[in-house]
């Protein structure tokens, strides 16, 4: 099963589904259901051009219990930003520690001359 795609702006770009059979392989190999997945697109904001219509839309994602909404210009910046949240580590990622200012201070006095 695939993520549920639902729009009321006239759905996603060629482009959008095209891409999206590799975002949810990607979320199988990360543990993930797409099937348990609901994107929702609508406009972000009323038109302040009413000829040209927004210029943004809101991007609502319901897993679960859980959901986020982001507001992206197009379809495609969204599901980069999906795909990017998807291959996110769990947690923050780990930083080698770096010595501190006195230590390498005493390290490069401590170096011969």
């Amino acid at each position: 099963m695939s993520i549920i795609l639902q729009s009321t702006v006239g759905g996603f770009s060629a482009q959008f589904m095209r891409k999206l059979p590799l975002v949810e392989q990607a979320m199988r190999d990360h543990g993930l259901d797409p099937s348990e997945f609901v994107i929702a697109k609508d406009y972000a904001s009323t038109a302040t051009i009413p000829i040209m219509g927004p210029f943004f839309f809101n991007y609502s994602v319901y897993f679960g219990e859980e959901t986020f909404t982001v507001t992206e210009p197009n379809d495609m910046v969204f599901l980069d930003y999906f795909l990017k949240r998807v291959l996110a580590a769990d947690g923050p990622p780990e930083l080698p520690e770096q010595p501190g200012l006195i230590r390498r201070l005493f390290g490069w006095m401590a170096q011969p001359v």
